[in-house]
């Protein structure tokens, strides 16, 4: 009798045991039963949002839309409607990949405390949405909307909800035209570029940046100028200090008296003419013996003030006339010149032409003669420094250009010896650039080698 009791006893328990298992593994297949979809979750078009806000890594942030869109805490924060129309822009048509019905262990998939939790409403309907693990498997995120199920989702909403505050900020923007217009530069530097094209004052095609200097209207060097403008267009405003700037904190970042105001007057896309000011100001606490540590820029009147790198500070303080003139002594178009009278140690020498442009001759005593070594040594002579010094050692070498240039028909370039390592350039009559003394001594040596190869021959 007590080993049949025995016997049921086991018996029994097999029962149950097996029924347990069966009822597991039925259970562990209704769990992990998962099938492929093309589900949309929502379709809420981006322009009928009125309310969106999002709790992630502990901080939340909501917004409305009150003709335009508001940030809940502080009215006078700048949305930028561009950064909130990107975010619902998922939304429009927000599709899954996979669905995993009648879901009881919701850790599994990192939803029993979500890592994003987004909501949103459009007139009455309103929706939330939470974001679990990230499926390494599947490269896709779990959510849910609360209806029971699980999702897998097709685009990752947490690649754009993981912004703080100041992803959503509408910072300003600089501008980068194709040329600027006008740029005036007050504070530091105070003078006005213009943008002129065939100028009488212009020495090649390539002369279309202006200024007046010296009572006379002076062309900058186009690439130098385009440079600077890239700089200044390349600036990002993103790291703000203030959102809604006070009089203490403009002052405070030293731009209630700016180092420098840049001011573009451009034309858009559209042609439509545009005018863009930035202030730029380096930390006050520095002093102007100290290497800029700290910078800060203000568009315009702007209520929003932004601290920049102090590379970028320094590029755009140096916008001085010597920054952006030609470094070259002789920039215009060589093809032009007709005929080149040479002064070199008390001797006069000239070189005459034949043709025109490109196909241009040049002769010394009537024979044709290479000139390319002398041409290389002429263009290569640039400016290692500026200075108004009159000379007072002796001449080097004179150059007379006559050009095809009807608005400048000759140049002239005199080299003096200044020390053992420069020679001053006066170009027509003024003195205006240091040059290195090797550079002057590899054009004298070109003439040198004309006149020599000539007398061989002869």
């Amino acid at each position: 009798m007590a080993r049949s009791k025995k016997l049921i006893i086991l018996f029994v328990a097999l029962l149950v045991m097996g029924a347990a298992t069966i009822a597991a593994i039925h259970g562990e297949e209704r769990r992990e039963e998962i099938r492929t979809s093309e589900q949309i979750l929502f379709e809420t078009p981006s322009d009928s949002v009125d309310t969106l806000s999002w709790t992630y890594e502990g901080n939340t942030l909501s917004f409305h839309k009150d003709e335009t869109w508001q940030y809940d805490e502080d009215a006078a924060f700048p949305v930028s409607e561009e950064k909130i129309t990107s975010l619902l822009k998922q939304f429009e048509a927000f599709g899954v990949s996979f669905v995993i019905e009648h879901v009881e262990d919701y850790a599994q998939y990192g939803l029993d405390d979500p890592i994003c939790t987004i909501r949103l409403s459009a007139g009455e309907q309103s929706y939330q949405l939470q974001l679990g693990d990230f499926s390494s498997m599947d490269a896709k995120r779990y959510v849910s909307i609360g209806d029971g199920n699980v999702y897998l989702v097709q685009n990752d909403p947490l690649e754009e909800f993981d912004a703080a505050l100041k992803d959503l900020i509408d910072n300003d923007e600089t501008p980068r035209p194709e040329h600027a217009e006008r740029i005036q530069f007050e504070g530091a530097e105070a003078y006005e570029i213009r943008y002129e094209e065939d100028s009488p004052d212009a020495y090649s095609d390539e002369d279309v940046y202006f200024t007046q200097h010296n009572g006379a209207n002076r062309p900058l060097d186009a690439s130098r100028v385009s440079g600077y403008l890239q700089t200044l267009g390349g600036l990002s405003l993103t790291e703000y200090v203030s959102y809604n700037a006070t009089e203490e904190e403009i002052k405070e970042c030293g731009l209630d008296a700016p180092d420098l105001s840049i001011t573009l007057n451009y034309k858009d896309e559209d042609n439509a003419e545009n005018t863009f000011t930035l202030h730029i100001s380096r930390d006050p606490a520095e002093t102007a013996e100290d290497d800029v540590a700290k910078a800060y820029a203000r568009a315009g009147d702007s209520p929003i003030l932004y601290e920049i790198p102090a590379e970028t500070y320094n590029e755009l303080m140096r916008c001085a006339y010597d920054d952006l003139r030609h470094l070259s002594v002789f920039w215009s178009d060589f093809s032009t010149v007709t005929q080149v009278d040479i002064t070199l140690e008390g001797s006069d020498y000239t070189l005459t032409t034949e043709g025109e442009g490109d196909s241009r001759k040049y002769l010394y005593q009537g024979e044709e003669t290479s000139i390319s070594a002398f041409q290389s040594a002429l263009e290569a002579l640039g400016a290692t420094g500026f200075t108004s010094e009159a000379p007072a050692q002796q001449e080097e070498i004179r150059l007379t250009l006559h050009t095809e240039d009807e608005n400048h028909p000759q140049r002239e370039i005199v080299l003096y010896r200044y020390d053992g390592t420069r020679c001053l350039a006066v170009v027509d009559g003024e003195t205006e650039f240091f040059v290195e003394r090797a550079a002057a001594v590899d054009l004298i040596e070109a003439m040198h080698a004309i006149v020599l190869a000539q007398d061989t021959e002869q």
